[in-house]
């Protein structure tokens, strides 16, 4: 019975905390839906980037260390949404706070971490849920590339996977595969 409270009170503590927080999101605008798929354009915003042949877990620690004040000001920065994957080059992206868009990002103190401002895009992409992996990942982009060429719009990137939630975050999780694509070619 114990054990049962225990749980209970884990797991409310868990969905309060997770609720709670309220972290800046990148903003994009929804120019079009195609069945399932969303054709989004994304308005410059300032990243951060490690790309080595480590584990995504090492490429997360690099990140979350610049953000922590590993940084040439020392500066903590806050976290925000999403998390952008690529395992074809093995790369791990932060969004900043967008107050940060006028370039004044405090140098990284790693070399493997670069800075820099994304260039306006357009990007595919489709929304799922519940915890990642290889297979949700693979069927998902399968159908984004799918709608994609039968849309006539041309690829222009590989894809990333976008994670929005920390991974103690049990239930409503948001998950996309993105593609750039040629939308006003």
């Amino acid at each position: 019975m114990n054990k049962y409270y225990i749980l209970i009170t884990f797991l409310f503590l868990n969905s309060w905390l997770v609720m709670s927080q309220k972290y800046e999101t990148q903003e994009y605008q929804v120019i079009d839906q195609i069945d399932k798929i969303e054709i989004r354009y994304y308005p410059s915003a300032p990243m951060i980037r490690v790309s080595s042949n480590q584990s995504r877990n090492n490429n997360f620690g690099k990140l979350f260390r610049y953000i922590a004040g590993n940084n040439k000001n020392k500066q903590k920065i806050a976290m925000t949404t999403p998390v952008y994957m690529s395992d074809q080059s093995k790369t791990m992206e932060f969004v900043l706070p967008k107050k940060f868009l006028s370039g004044k990002i405090p140098a990284p103190n790693d070399n493997d971490v670069e800075t820099y401002i994304s260039e306006p895009k357009y990007y595919a992409a489709i929304k799922y849920s519940g915890y990642s992996n290889n297979k949700k990942e693979q069927n998902h982009r399968e159908e984004l590339i799918k709608t994609i060429q039968n849309s006539n719009l041309k690829i222009l990137s590989e894809h990333f996977v976008l994670s929005y939630d920390a991974p103690t975050k049990f239930y409503n999780r948001r998950n996309e595969i993105l593609i750039q694509v040629n939308y006003l070619d």
